[in-house]
């Protein structure tokens, strides 16, 4: 059993958000003998290491609310960090604690304010691990405008650091090309990766790991392996995340929103280029 108690200090006050994580993560990956076939007519039998699929259920203050298929690691981080980006807390501050139970299927978050259902069937939100606008009514999910972003700096170095990160430290996709990621810097420096099967999930682990650790979001960049439809720019937006990065593309109703919503988006990010999509003016930093 792993119990840890995170206490987060800030220039004012001491919060205390209580994380009781009595799950311990198993083993991502598990191995299959597999036939290859080749154009030549050859054939061979080799190993292939294939990612574990999880499904955890997620209720707030007693009611449910998410249902997941995810990776089975950092599920408290995805956890909090689905609920930010649903846009129903913005900081540690609003959480008294996460429970996450023994074979992790069951993560439990308790909000210091009460949030009532919206009408649907039974409250809880089904996402798959890959999808887009996926957001049936019975969720938590609050509805309402996106606030425009305020400015951030970056700069180019940033960007290319974080490019640069994404050809070292993803080890579940190298060993199994199986998973996105989502690479997170804070004020310029690389936090870590962040790994799931979904590149939604893959997100909110960050952003989750970003509110545990009292990292202010407005100060941070995500760099996402995955492309980026409509749905991925909300998450930046309402977790209030200015600046968001891809290996892929947007969609053209991404690059839209991103510009209403004061986003910078840049995606096709290599070690050598990028191509900015939307650029906040006076953002950018030299």
């Amino acid at each position: 059993m792993v119990y840890l108690i995170l206490e987060l200090f800030f220039e004012r006050k001491v919060e205390i958000m209580t994380i009781n994580n009595r799950f311990v993560e198993p083993p991502q990956t598990a191995h299959a003998n597999v036939r290859v076939v080749r154009a030549d007519k050859m054939e061979c039998v080799s190993a292939s290491e294939l990612i574990k699929e999880h499904f955890m259920e997620i209720s707030i203050n007693e009611q449910p609310a998410f249902r997941l298929m995810c990776t089975p690691n950092r599920l408290a981080e995805l956890a909090l960090g689905r609920i930010v980006t649903e846009g129903l807390i913005r900081e540690c501050d609003d959480v008294e604690s996460v429970f996450i139970c023994e074979t992790g299927k069951a993560a439990k978050v308790y909000l210091k304010e009460g949030i009532a259902l919206l009408e649907g069937d039974g409250g809880l939100y089904t996402e798959p691990t890959c999808c887009t606008q996926n957001k049936p009514l019975g969720s938590f999910r609050v509805v309402k405008d996106l606030e425009p972003l305020p400015r951030a700096a970056y700069s180019e170095e940033h960007i290319f650091a974080l490019a640069e990160k994404f050809h070292e430290n993803a080890s579940l996709h190298k060993r199994t090309s199986g998973t996105h990621g989502c690479y997170l810097s804070y004020r310029g420096r690389y936090q870590g990766v962040f790994e799931d099967i979904g590149r939604h999930n893959a997100l909110d682990k960050a952003v989750g790991y970003a509110l545990i650790n009292g990292l202010s979001f407005q100060d941070c960049i995500l760099f996402t392996t995955g492309r980026v439809p409509v749905d991925m720019v909300e998450k930046a937006v309402t977790a209030g995340i200015p600046v968001l990065v891809s290996k892929s593309v947007p969609t053209v109703d991404a690059a839209e929103l991103a510009k209403r919503c004061n986003l910078t988006l840049i995606c096709r990010a290599w070690r050598d280029s990028y191509e900015v999509y939307n650029e906040a003016d006076g953002e950018r930093t030299d």
